[in-house]
């Protein structure tokens, strides 16, 4: 069953499919009907085979790997010691481990994974961005955090023949420009797609490759805990914005874009929890700094005011269920691989 969510983006609750998952936990054969729903519920996290691109900014390789090396390159901030890697470090699964993102002076929020991207409608922990071209030099000429000027940066990167090389290669003979440097980033960062995990091994048919407390734990997730109700698909968001209980006072998240918006206030992105247990601490500010702290907070059902989600509420969850679903976010960990970073050029 579906419902809207206020950003206008749909949601899946628990519903029917949350109650099977706990008639299946009993154990025993499973037959007709219920298996194709297991198998129905399993086909919602199945990875995609292709990442989108939009038609205005098309794949190229030459443009992706401009793009890998801008946000490599610190000339990119007023300092020329920061980059787009330092608070997308591949290192912390594209994140920075902090919590708060540190530019020029600490900033209010903590910097976002940029894990799968290329399938979020909405970016930024409020939503502001209204695509990954728009995100790209936000952070690049504002002075909290990269303080870059844009015409310092066309300047920059123009008298470096290298760049002027790498952009005539990508979008043919001409200036570089603004809109250039937003095209090459945004392809860029859409090729950064979480590996494969054990999870993913075991919705592909391998039985063995996640636990048996694992198994409990996905049931877990889409039954009593009810986390796939925002938590969903194979990204595991469903893109909206909630109020779970974390913000107060003037950290009114997306209701800062719809003041009149009850729901709104204090709501943020659902993020994804691809690598989850590698991205801590946790929260849009940071403020919590494990896994379980995150879910003793669902478990109390957040903090009871009117901007509280609807879907948030107490989970009663015992704790054997809590480590249950820990193992079955440990899950959602791909295998670490090396990323070589581009030399840069001169």
């Amino acid at each position: 069953m579906e419902r809207p969510h206020p950003s206008g983006v749909m949601g899946k609750s628990a519903g029917p499919i949350g109650i099977l998952v706990l008639l299946l936990s009993a154990g025993g054969p499973i037959f007709g009907a219920a298996a194709v729903s297991l198998h129905a519920l399993k086909a919602q996290y199945l990875r995609p085979a292709q990442i989108p691109y939009p038609k205005d900014n098309p794949y190229s390789r030459a443009k992706s790997e401009l793009g890998r090396t801008l946000f490599f390159d610190p000339i990119l901030s007023g300092s020329k010691v920061r980059s787009c890697s330092t608070c997308h470090n591949p290192g912390l699964s594209w994140a920075d481990g902090q919590p708060r993102a540190i530019g020029e002076k600490q900033l209010p929020l903590r910097a976002p994974t940029l894990l799968n991207v290329a399938w979020t409608p909405k970016l930024g922990w409020d939503g502001h961005f209204r695509d990954l071209e728009s995100v790209a030099i936000g952070p690049l000429t504002s002075p909290g955090n990269m303080s870059l000027p844009e015409k310092t940066m066309i300047d920059r990167l123009s008298a470096i023949p290298g760049y002027v090389s790498a952009f005539d290669a990508a979008f043919g003979k001409g200036e570089i420009t603004r809109r250039k440097v937003e095209l090459a980033l945004a392809t860029f960062e859409r090729s950064i797609v979480s590996d494969k995990a054990p999870f993913d091994r075991w919705i592909g048919g391998d039985q063995t490759a996640i636990n048996a407390a694992a198994k409990r734990g996905f049931d877990l997730f889409n039954g009593k805990a009810n986390c796939a109700a925002c938590h969903s698909g194979w990204a595991f968001t469903d893109a909206s914005f909630h109020d779970i209980g974390v913000a107060k006072n003037d950290d009114v998240g997306r209701g800062r874009l719809f003041p009149s918006s009850v729901k709104l206030k204090y709501a943020f992105k659902t993020p994804t929890l691809r690598d989850v247990a590698r991205r801590g601490p946790y929260m849009h500010d940071g403020s919590l700094a494990t896994l379980e702290d995150v879910i003793d907070l669902y478990n109390r059902g957040g903090v009871d005011r009117p901007s509280r989600d609807d879907l948030i509420g107490q989970l009663n969850l015992l704790q054997s269920d809590k480590a249950d679903l820990i193992a079955f976010l440990d899950t959602l960990n791909g295998t670490p691989k090396p990323f070589a970073v581009p030399v840069l050029p001169r």
